[in-house]
């Protein structure tokens, strides 16, 4: 049964399942040998990201950051700082970042510059959810997920005031429910 914040399931449990399970085997094709950093932000990429590594058959080490958020004014929009940072070194590791949700880019882009300034043998980004519309900068993507127009989305990770992140499945919240 739905929440009623809920409009509609996006993403089922077995279609969010099936494209993990396909990452997984592309991420291990590219990284065999290499041992990958896999590092992800808190909290919302924890469940793709407890998937994702174990659809990995191959060596590799994770890690998470912790970002805060200044105020929500278009003046600091996009302007984060780190809460916790990575507890092993990245400086010639090959580093996939792991991410739950692309929309504007601009948190990405700043964590991309964070990471690449520790000088990694390679920096690569996969996200499970992409939603290029929102897009205000542009950023590489090796592994993409899924791409949905718009939307505010919950589940699986994601949460609406640290609500449903528990659900199976990634939903539309209703419009009424929108931040």
């Amino acid at each position: 049964m739905l929440d009623e914040a809920i409009s509609e399931v996006v993403l089922s449990q077995e279609q969010i399942a099936h494209r993990v399970r396909e990452l997984g085997e592309e991420i291990a094709a590219d990284y065999a040998d290499l041992e990958p950093v896999l590092v992800g932000i808190l909290k919302g990429m924890f469940i793709f990201m407890a998937d994702l590594v174990r659809a990995i058959p191959i060596s590799l080490v994770v890690d998470f950051m912790a970002i805060s958020r200044y105020g929500p004014t278009a003046k600091t929009k996009g302007v984060v700082r780190i809460v916790k940072d990575l507890d092993v070194s990245i400086t010639g590791r090959h580093v996939l970042f792991v991410e739950d949700i692309i929309d504007t880019g601009m948190t990405l882009n700043y964590i991309l510059k964070t990471l690449s300034a520790r000088r990694p043998a390679s920096l690569k980004v996969c996200a499970l959810v992409d939603v290029p519309r929102r897009r205000i900068i542009d950023l590489p993507i090796a592994y993409r997920g899924f791409t949905i127009e718009d939307g505010f989305l919950v589940g699986y990770g994601l949460d609406y005031r640290e609500r449903y992140r528990n659900l199976p499945y990634m939903a539309m919240l209703g419009q009424g429910r929108r931040p």
